[in-house]
């Protein structure tokens, strides 16, 4: 070991200046951990119970050996304290709290000294090795780096930063991309984190973020704002979809990012390993984003489900392979870049779904209504979905059905309505046997088939309901191997919305006494105002654009001539004071 007493001034502080530079870290912090291992050095050569410590001049290199005993008000260790009564005799100005300094002469390291201070020393200089690269990266969280391939472990690959050092997991890497000891490197900080071994800074070449960050440096228009790069979608290795959008009108953002015979797209292609990208143009419409998304392919319908963030599209079909992608890669990039779940279907398997349900309508009329399938046909034709409908329906418009009448109109009409009630009165048996409380159906929102349903999952009580949460009757979304999948609710096929489920578990706490009605009038009526200033100030700022919407001349003058003005005299040389002001 090159420190200790045998060491002159100048050559700890020599010691202490090359340690510190080669570890990058400051000078005060190296002196300290020689000054830690000469206090431990000390303490077994006098006595570990004392209190000594150690002082090197930073200037001079001169070392300064002590021991120290507090004064306290209460001894409780003799070796490091003294009480004040003994202190007053050594100097009267003592206090609790003071310290005395004697002076303890050189030691002489041994070999056990030497190695012991050597670990003390190389300890603390790791520490603060460590610490200084955490405070380096930290921030740096979303940056491309820069590195060579230190060397490969079991799949992950150790990048040498330069003044630390990263890893690429092994699911981090590019598939089938073989990277070798001494390889430049480039890859993107997606986490610091600090850790007992040291700061780990974890780097990824899989990561969205990457493709993104890369386009950054390759296009000047996304590194300067112009063009914004919202979402990105990638299968590492194969191929990408990332969907870009233009705060400048003049610039085209797929053809920025495109660059010149596809120069700058190329450039981050080569990057990747030959990954093939589609850029997508970035629209807030789900229907046309969706639409952009599954390009190469051709749409010819789609049918939205907001709720449940689910989409229906349909291509013809000669375009359901390329829609679908080899192993349903493009479906499922455009599934991830939009955040929808996508439904693919072809024009004839559409065709037969609109037939089903056709059929199965007419199955319905037929049997509930007791009529012949011509005229179930025709109910079902004229957009009748179910026998409510039917039921409750103005009669004219039934009676409007060609080949009906009056008559057959109400026939038909009360029909379905002694359906309804034998339903109802058997749905209401179940309940009663399901063992669900009157009570539950007195619950603004829940009805008969709920109430069903409901017991079915042994929901039998107002406070049953009440402990529920919205998705136990909704379901909800979990993401699985990077894919959106629906777990079931309760109430599924029953047509509840989410606003439906929420609402009904927080009319069954307040009807539990969970919760005090004012406080749902208070809520309800904060968001009303919400909403209206909202409108207030869409109003204002239509206003201000001077945006006069259907405003017809003939509705100013009819205003005018209800406040007793005469509009020609306004709009020409201005009206009278009087007119002014009405």
């Amino acid at each position: 070991m090159a420190i200790g007493v045998s060491a002159n001034r100048l050559e700890l502080l020599q010691i202490a200046k090359a340690v510190a530079a080669e570890k990058m870290i400051d000078e005060k912090i190296v002196l300290e951990a020689i000054e830690e291992a000469i206090q431990k050095a000390a303490r077994s050569r006098y006595g570990a119970e004392l209190d000594i410590r150690c002082d090197i001049d930073p200037k001079t290199g001169e070392m300064r050996l002590t021991r120290v005993t507090t004064v306290a008000d209460e001894v409780e260790n003799e070796n490091q304290q003294i009480s004040l009564e003994e202190a007053k005799k050594i100097d009267p100005n003592a206090e609790i709290g003071t310290e005395f300094e004697e002076e303890l002469p050189p030691i002489e390291f041994g070999r056990v000294a030497s190695q012991t201070a050597k670990q003390v020393i190389t300890q603390k200089v790791r520490e603060a090795e460590r610490q200084r690269q955490y405070e380096e990266y930290k921030d740096r969280v979303g940056e491309i780096v820069n590195g060579i391939v230190k060397r490969v472990e079991y799949g992950n690959v150790i990048v040498d930063l330069g003044k630390a050092e990263g890893i690429i997991r092994r699911n981090e890497g590019i598939p089938r991309e073989n990277l070798q000891n001494g390889d430049r490197v480039r890859a993107y900080i997606y986490d610091v984190s600090e850790q007992v071994r040291g700061p780990q800074i974890f780097l990824s070449r899989a990561h969205p973020d990457f493709m993104a960050a890369l386009f950054a440096q390759e296009v000047p228009e996304v590194y300067e704002g112009i063009i914004e790069i919202p979402r990105v979608a990638r299968d590492p290795g194969s191929r990408a979809k990332i969907a870009v959008i233009s705060n400048d009108s003049s610039i085209d953002p797929v053809g920025a990012c495109v660059g010149m015979r596809g120069s700058r797209v190329q450039a981050v292609v080569n990057e990747l390993a030959g990954e093939k990208i589609d850029i997508i143009p970035f629209n807030p419409d789900p229907a046309t984003f969706i639409v952009n998304a599954l390009q190469p392919a051709e749409v010819t319908k789609v049918v939205l489900d907001e709720e449940d963030q689910r989409i229906e599209v349909v291509v013809p079909d000669d375009q359901l392979s390329l829609a679908i992608g080899r192993r349903g890669q493009n479906v499922r990039l455009a599934s991830q870049l939009t955040g929808w779940s996508i439904d693919i279907l072809t024009e004839e398997e559409e065709s037969e779904r609109r037939q089903k349900e056709f059929a199965e309508r007419t199955a319905l009329f037929q049997d509930a209504l007791d009529v012949d399938e011509v005229i179930a046909q025709l109910l079902a034709t004229e957009g009748f979905a179910d026998i409510e409908d039917i039921a409750y329906v103005d009669l004219d418009e039934i009676a409007m059905i060609e080949g009906f009448d009056d008559a057959t109109a109400e026939e038909i009409q009360t029909r379905a309505r002694e359906f309804l009630e034998r339903q109802a009165a058997e749905l209401d048996a179940r309940r009663k046997e399901l063992g669900v409380e009157d009570e539950v159906l007195e619950v603004e929102g829940v009805t008969l088939p709920i109430a069903v349903r409901l017991g079915e999952n042994d929901v039998q009580t107002v406070e049953d309901l009440a402990g529920l949460v919205p998705d136990d009757l909704k379901g909800w979304y979990e993401t699985r191997d990077g894919e959106r999948v629906r777990e079931p609710g309760m109430l599924d096929g029953l047509d509840v919305s989410g606003e439906d489920a929420e609402a009904m578990i927080m009319k069954a706490r307040v009807k539990a006494g969970w919760i005090d009605p004012s406080e749902l009038e208070e809520e309800a009526g904060e968001e009303a105002e919400a909403e209206a200033g909202e409108d207030a100030g869409e109003e204002a700022e239509e206003a201000e654009a001077g945006d006069v919407g259907d405003l017809d001349l003939s509705d100013l003058e009819a205003e005018a001539e209800r406040l007793g003005i005469d509009l020609a005299d306004l709009l020409e040389e201005g009206g009278s004071e009087e007119d002014e002001e009405k």
